[in-house]
């Protein structure tokens, strides 16, 4: 039997994925399969092209071999690109002159970057983001630069953006629009993107159109925008968006789209029956497709219908997870609430730098969409609750504080309401099915899985999905569930708690070397800080330990809305001299500060630039404050009411108390951050109930009350034990603390962490005041050696010259930010409010008025 000549024209991700799907079909060896790639190599992850400038090489970035091809019997050309179609012949024809005949030709040419028709934009140290020589010749670039733009702030532009900054240059990032990633984010999204972004030493400049770039003054180049404004640079790489490559198609009279674009059937087929295009070459329904995902839909289908089966590609879902310059962004489905008729609810959480928009339909019983910023852990529940029509809680509003957990509470859909035809992973489009099926026939780890259903072995973005799929499926059949705290560490955050506190270790490269593999991520790395830090309590912003931090522990404060940061010194108890109050006042004016007395018995600064802190926080070290801790994981306030000492139904001095206990554990890090409060009686002015540790005075001692909660999740703590003295009642908080920081999870609250302890309150009870594990003098004696390691971490960055190079904005300048807008409300100064939606994006002024906002902000302390 002769076999089929199947010519694949590109070998990027979606020409190779096409090769793999129909050589895992070729099982009766009826095909001879033939490509050809214009680079120098075959192919390669395009998705990852960023860690290039962080130590991978082309070798890590590659999807396949030579060897693999030679394998499968897959003839390669490198080097080599085609120019010409002889379809009555059905021959393609190369540069280099070779003629190769096909039975069917697949076009994989996918696309080319668009560079904007700017007046100079050929010059040498001009270029795009695209292949691995495109970063070679801007990596080469950047050895002599000092400054680099990046002309796009879409998907490309951010990752090139990440790529230039991790060369040690002064990064910007020129816009059009007026947003980022205007095609995914909303307003409110794409603003707190900037602010992260901003905060990470990258200057963000929107609605700027570049008309020329000349030579500059002070650097190479210098970008002449149309307002008037000029920008100087050493570098300037495009990534302005992209453009079907069809100029091959068009040469030899495939249908086009009007605005470019093969034009491509149900099955993939062109104009010519004999000729395919697959990946971002190709338009369906007048649509491209610019993410990998859907390119491997078509790649699958076409695979199919050459070996005769059913397939049909019915368009593809655009939603995506990333991180981008260290930012979680996701975006799903309607995100812009085009729908008619669309209602939205917004949670801003300015403290915690959290963005949430979900987009719903008119009767409220549908998902349309969602933006998430800052936190994208509710992405796969929102992304499988609208694929699936899932139905929505009474109050679509609870979506923006789920987990993606079922909750028969709020009536949140959990795994259980998904159907076994759910899509899990959408580059090889398994279902909830396949892998269920997976399971029963014997895979129990990831390892297993992926090699079985290649599950999560595209994107990755289905990765946490794929995995509770999985566990809940093992649990179901009696199996033990693999609780592994990532890739790189084989055990649980509990069991490596347990590894850093009995063997010693002291940094993150001395675990990942000894217990750990690869070369950690954004799991393990800031959930190994925090054990380091609960354990040794070391200067979080040592070299060994910087890389784990978050960007708040990063600049020791809270990053605000505007990319500004707060400054808040500790008040323990609440109690202030006038003296203090009165530096607090000349420091928050000479520096035009925004001024807050917070629920937490604190006084809040607001609105310092980068550039400011050190010098605030000298001025205030000077005076006797210390850091407060409000940006770590960490003890953050201790709230009291006055007590005995002016309450007239004061039993006992809350104050005084509330001042030892602050001095006793300022500074401990913890899981998650930690609220204690002290009240003088039961008339409870302090609420303590609703705190970590909550302590109340009684006519024949304190009662202890733990692990309650007044964010996101409300709950009054537990009574733990009565009428205790102080002696007792801070050895049952230091065992109750340390025991809690051994056994949580990663970013667990003590309110969950209680409702997830086997056992109980009960159990608690045994372990800290029976001392039924025996361990109550160990969980004391680790207490003491944390705090014994305290530091005001202001006090040690003040004093160290090298440390204060990083509070810059940028690294070869003391300029300050110049981008900031304010107004004056109630006599002080505030960020000017962003521009409000407008009602241009296909929503009509009644509709409009259906918007609804939920607005929350937990103010720090």
């Amino acid at each position: 039997m002769d076999k089929k000549r199947i010519v694949v024209v590109g070998n990027g991700m979606v020409g190779h994925r096409f090769i793999e799907e129909l050589c895992d079909r070729n099982n009766n060896n009826e095909f001879e399969i033939i490509t050809f790639s214009e680079e120098p190599r075959l192919a390669y992850d395009r998705v990852q092209l960023s860690s290039f400038f962080s130590g991978k090489t082309a070798n890590d970035l590659m999807l396949t071999s030579e060897e693999a091809y030679d394998d499968k019997g897959v003839h390669y050309y490198l080097n080599e690109k085609v120019v010409a179609i002889q379809r009555e012949n059905k021959c393609v024809v190369t540069d280099k002159g070779r003629e190769v005949f096909y039975d069917k030709l697949v076009l994989a040419t996918g696309s080319y970057p668009f560079v904007p028709p700017i007046q100079g934009n050929d010059q040498a140290h001009c270029h795009v983001y695209r292949t691995i020589e495109d970063l070679e010749a801007i990596r080469a670039s950047g050895d002599t630069s000092q400054v680099g733009v990046v002309v796009g702030g879409g998907l490309l532009g951010l990752e090139a953006a990440n790529a230039i900054q991790n060369m040690g240059l002064e990064t910007h990032v020129v816009e059009f629009a007026p947003r980022l990633m205007a095609v995914q984010l909303d307003d409110g999204g794409g603003e707190l993107l900037k602010q992260k972004i901003t905060s990470l030493g990258v200057t963000i400049h929107t609605e700027k159109a570049t008309k020329a770039i000349s030579a500059g003054n002070a650097s190479r180049y210098k970008l002449e925008f149309a307002d008037g404004s000029e920008l100087e640079t050493d570098v300037v790489v495009f990534s302005a968006g992209i453009r079907p490559q069809d100029a091959l198609a068009k040469a030899h009279d495939l249908a086009l789209g009007e605005r470019g674009g093969i034009v491509v059937n149900d099955s993939c087929q062109t104009s010519d029956s004999d000729i395919y295009a697959i990946g971002e070459c190709a338009l369906w329904e007048g649509r491209i497709f610019g993410l990998v995902a859907p390119g491997y839909q078509m790649a699958r289908v076409v695979a199919a219908k050459l070996c005769g089966e059913e397939a049909a590609f019915k368009g593809a879902d655009m939603s995506t997870k990333l991180k981008l310059l260290g930012v979680d962004v996701a975006s799903i489905g309607d995100a812009h609430g085009n729908t008619p008729g669309a209602q939205s609810y917004t949670f801003s959480d300015g403290i915690e730098q959290v963005y949430k928009r979900v987009i719903v339909s008119e009767d409220g019983t549908k998902l349309l969409g969602a933006v998430l910023v800052g936190d994208v852990d509710s992405y796969s529940h929102l992304l499988q609750t609208m694929l699936n029509d899932l139905p929505l809680p009474e109050f679509p509003s609870v979506l923006l504080l789920s987990d993606g957990a079922a909750d028969s509470d709020t009536g949140s859909a959990g795994l259980a309401s998904l159907p076994d035809t759910a899509q899990i992973c959408s580059c090889y489009d398994v279902t909830k099915g396949t892998i269920k099926a997976a399971v029963a026939a014997g895979c129990s780890s990831m390892a297993e899985l992926k090699a079985e259903t290649k599950a999560s072995t595209g994107c990755g973005g289905c990765a946490a999905l794929t995995k509770q799929v999985m566990d809940t499926e093992l649990a179901a059949l009696g199996h033990e569930v693999n609780n592994d705290l990532c890739e790189h560490f084989h055990y649980t955050r509990h069991e490596l708690a347990d590894i850093v506190r009995i063997k010693k270790v002291k940094t993150f490269d001395d675990l990942l070397e000894s217990h750990g593999s690869g070369l950690g991520c954004d799991i393990c790395k800031p959930t190994v800080g925090s054990i380091l830090a609960s354990f040794w309590n070391d200067y979080v912003l040592k070299d060994e330990h910087i890389g784990l931090q978050d960007t708040n522990d990063n600049y020791l404060g809270n990053m605000q809305k505007d990319g500004t940061y707060s400054v808040v010194p500790r008040v323990a108890g609440g109690e202030i001299t006038p003296d203090k109050l009165i530096v607090l006042g000349q420091v928050a004016k000479q520096y035009d500060l925004y001024t807050k007395v917070t629920g937490g018995q604190r006084i809040d600064l607001f609105g310092a630039q980068l550039h400011e802190l050190p010098d605030i926080w000298k001025i205030l070290v000077d005076a006797g404050f210390e850091t407060g801790h409000a940006y770590g994981k960490s003890v953050r306030t201790v709230k009291s009411c006055v007590g005995s000492t002016w309450c007239r139904y004061g039993i006992d001095d809350s104050v005084g108390f509330a001042i030892n206990i602050e001095d006793r554990y300022k500074g401990l890090r913890s899981p998650h951050k930690l609220k204690f409060a002290v009240s003088g009686c039961t008339r409870e002015c302090a609420e303590a109930q609703s705190k970590d540790i909550g302590i109340i005075a009684t006519e024949n001692g304190w009662n202890l009350y733990v692990c309650g909660n007044g964010g996101m999740r409300p709950r009054h703590g537990d009574l733990f034990a009565s009428d205790l003295d102080r002696v007792d009642l801070i050895k049952y908080i230091d065992r109750i603390l340390m025991f809690y920081i051994r056994t949580a999870d990663r970013l667990q609250r003590t309110s969950v962490w209680l409702e997830n302890l086997e056992g109980g309150l009960d159990y608690l009870k045994q372990v800290v005041i029976e001392d039924k594990l025996s361990i109550a003098d160990e969980l004391e004696k680790e207490m003491a050696e944390s705090l014994g390691q305290y530091q005001c971490e202001w006090k040690t960055t003040i004093e160290s010259p090298e440390r204060l190079k990083r509070f810059k904005h940028f690294i070869n300048s003391e300029q300050a930010d110049s981008g900031l807008k304010y107004i004056t409300e109630r006599g002080q100064r505030v960020p000017a409010p962003a521009e409000k939606e407008t009602l241009a994006d296909g929503v009509g002024v009644q509709q409009a008025e259906k918007v609804q906002r939920i607005d929350v902000v937990e103010i720090q302390g």
